[in-house]
Formats: C-alpha cells, sequence, structure tokens
C-alpha cells in the first residue's frame, strides 16, 4: 500500500495541524500524545514517509531509536519517573491508528496504562509535562 500524506502524523510534520512538541531536529519529531495512556505519554516519529516499521530504511530506524532514547532519559528526568514502555504497534491488525510510523513513550507500569487511544487529554496538563520533558532534554 502507498504511504497516505495526508495521515495526521504527516499534516503535523507539515504544519498544517498543531502538536506539542518536545523535541525536533531535521530527521524526527517528539511530541505529546493528546489521547494519553499515562500522563507525560510521548510519541516519536520520523520524519521520511514510512507507514509500518518495516517500510522504515534501516538508517531512519536507527536514528530515530537513538531519539527514542534520548526522549525517554528525558521523560524519567524531566517528569521524575522509574519506568517507560515503549511500544510500537506496526500494521492496523497490530492496533496501530496512524499509518506512519511512530513509537510510544508512556512513562508508568504496564499495570497502570489506559486504553489506548481512548480520551481526549487535559491540553493544558500535557503542555506543563512537556515544558518539563523539554528542559531536561
Amino acid at each position: 500500500m502507498a504511504y497516505n500524506d495526508q495521515n495526521i502524523f504527516a499534516r503535523i510534520l507539515r504544519d498544517e495541524l498543531p502538536a506539542i512538541k518536545v523535541y525536533e531536529d531535521d530527521q524526527v519529531l517528539a511530541f505529546m500524545d493528546i489521547m494519553p495512556q499515562a500522563d507525560g505519554h510521548t510519541l516519536v516519529i520520523p520524519k521520511v514517509p514510512a507507514e509500518t516499521l518495516l517500510d522504515l530504511p534501516p538508517e531512519a530506524a536507527a536514528y530515530t531509536i537513538q531519539i527514542v532514547q534520548k526522549v525517554a532519559k528525558a521523560i524519567e528526568t524531566g517528569l521524575d519517573v522509574k519506568g517507560i514502555v515503549l511500544m510500537q504497534l506496526s500494521g492496523s491488525s497490530a492496533g496501530q491508528t496512524v499509518p506512519h510510523v511512530h513509537f510510544h513513550l508512556i512513562p508508568s507500569s504496564i499495570h497502570e496504562l489506559g486504553r489506548h487511544a481512548a480520551q481526549m487529554g487535559d491540553q493544558e496538563k500535557i503542555k506543563a509535562l512537556a515544558e518539563k520533558i523539554k528542559a531536561a532534554l
């Protein structure tokens, strides 16, 4: 299947839709999930158009995971948490809801997680958490 450049993450990358950004460089964007499973739930996406992990070029995958690690450390430091759940759902049958490869960083234990994309989070609270993460970067 061809990459759909009208998906929500592609539109965020083009600044057509807003995002609460915590990190950005020329290859990767990290931003807050607006339907968080836990406080501080952050998404990391490569800027290359790829629907699933298997569509992502190896060089982009390697670089993206380095930023995933960097942002995870900032979440632990900035939010004073001791654990991060890392999820990457690849393909709709695996639960992927946006057809652009992305990594979920969720500060909590697996037993505390809310259901994926179940309800909109408090945007002001999400912005405050983003500021703490950015300060730790």
